[in-house]
Formats: structure tokens, C-alpha cells, sequence
């Protein structure tokens, strides 16, 4: 099973990620990237999905029902975060200010839910790992939605930034529910190494992987070379997603300072 891939954007500025029908389609969800010129506008519906809008680097204005609001940043690395969350037969059209880089995921979900429009006021921002391991698995997480604070949705969506020489999702843990993490780092020569089982592959910028459920899948990027990465989930009927599960041979990790 392909866990991990390099896609490049195409000539219209779309990178497919994965596809529930199609490639990577274990992961139940559609998600693409899309980079927008100035001026550019593109608008997302569906009849039979939920979708996440969420504004990775540059200025955008989001519209949907009777709402707009405009949005900038600079930086994934420093800035903060802004993501539109809507249910089924929800029209979201995104307008480039400047030239921008969004990501859409999505996946089937027949509910109707009050569309919600995440800002920093209202995201979950936590320090993982600090104080711990000399400081060399601290990290920022920050999570959009959740089973916890949107349980109507099938999907979770976060970001998570890690300073240069760090590790993430440590100690290694694992949940049954698919997982997919999209990668960003400020300079393009940027790199480091995810561990999925007992495979390992180089992270690039913009490469992704798709982590199957059951595998531990922690993370590391080379000093110099702060590492973004969006971080997706899907839910399993009558199975959310609610925590991580530690793997037993690491368990000691978690009482370390």
C-alpha cells in the first residue's frame, strides 16, 4: 500500500492530495491543494460532503451564506490560522487578494450543521512536549475541529508546527481511524523523515503521506528547517477519533522530562 507521495501542482495550480474514490482512497477523504493568483476566485459545494477551507500562506477573502471575511498570512511558520468548516450543500467561494495557497478536504457526510469559521480566537492552540526531552519534541498544535467540539462532522483538521531539529506526533503513537499529513517548510530545500510502521520516507516541501490506522507514524525535520504540516483525520463509523494510543514500547516516554 502507497503511504506517501511528492504530487506536484498541475498547470491550473491544483495539487490532488487523495481521493475517497481513487487514489489513496483508504483515507476516505478528498483533499487538495490549490495555489490561487491575485484576483483568482474558486467555489466549493457538495450535495453529499462536508468541507474544511483552511488558508495555508498568503491574503484571502472567504464568502459563504451572507457572510465574508478577509484574512492574511505572511507565514505558515509565525502566523496564525484561519479555516472555514461547512456542512453539505454549503456554497464557499475563496477570492485571492494576492497569491495564496489553500487546502480543501472534505469527505461524506449527510448531516446539516451551522458552518463555523475558525480564527485564533476560537482555535485550540496547545505546547506539546515542552519541558520534555530537553526540548527537542516541543511543538505547537493547533486543532480546528474535533470529535469533542464538532461532533457532527466526520473528519478532524489541524496544523502543527515544529521548530528546526524537532520530532512530532512523539512518542510514537497510533489510532485505528486513517490520517493524512501535508507538509510545508518556508525554505524549499527543507527536509526531514516519517516513520510509518517500519517504513520510513523523506519529507519534502509539499509532499504528503497518508498513514494508515493501526501505525505508529512519528516525525522529524532537520535542524535549520522549521517543519509545518497540516494534519487531517477521518473518522470511523461508530469509531471517532478522540486520542492517541502510545505504543506500549515507548509508554516510559511520556513520565520523562
Amino acid at each position: 500500500m502507497k503511504i506517501f507521495d511528492y504530487p506536484e501542482f498541475d498547470r491550473t495550480g491544483k495539487k490532488i492530495l487523495t481521493r475517497a474514490k481513487g487514489s489513496f482512497s483508504n483515507t476516505m477523504m478528498n483533499i487538495t491543494v490549490y495555489q490561487m493568483a491575485k484576483g483568482q476566485a474558486l467555489s466549493f459545494t457538495s450535495n453529499s460532503e462536508e468541507i474544511a477551507v483552511l488558508l495555508v500562506q498568503g491574503a484571502i477573502s472567504y464568502s459563504w451564506l451572507k457572510n465574508k471575511a478577509s484574512v492574511l498570512r505572511r507565514s505558515f511558520i509565525t502566523d496564525d490560522a484561519f479555516c472555514l468548516h461547512a456542512c453539505r450543500d454549503t456554497k464557499i467561494t475563496v477570492t485571492a487578494i494576492q497569491s495564496s495557497e489553500i487546502l480543501v478536504q472534505s469527505t461524506e457526510n449527510s448531516k446539516a450543521f451551522k458552518s463555523k469559521f475558525y480564527t485564533p480566537e476560537n482555535c485550540v492552540e496547545e505546547t506539546f512536549g515542552e519541558n520534555q526531552f530537553e526540548g527537542k519534541a516541543q511543538r505547537t498544535v493547533r486543532t480546528f475541529f474535533d470529535y469533542h467540539t464538532a461532533p457532527y462532522s466526520n473528519m478532524v483538521m489541524g496544523e502543527i508546527i515544529v521548530p528546526q531539529g524537532g520530532w512530532s506526533s512523539y512518542p510514537p503513537h497510533q489510532h485505528p481511524q486513517p490520517e493524512v499529513y501535508y507538509y510545508r517548510f518556508e525554505k524549499p530545500q527543507g527536509f526531514g523523515a516519517c516513520f510509518i510502521g517500519n517504513d520510513v520516507n523523506k519529507i519534502r516541501d509539499g509532499s504528503f503521506c497518508a498513514i494508515p490506522g493501526g501505525l505508529t507514524h512519528p516525525q522529524v525535520n532537520a535542524p535549520g528547517y522549521p517543519m509545518y504540516y497540516v494534519w487531517m483525520i477521518r473518522h470511523l463509523k461508530g469509531n471517532p477519533w478522540t486520542d492517541r494510543i502510545y505504543d506500549p514500547a515507548h509508554t516510559w516516554l511520556l513520565d520523562e522530562t
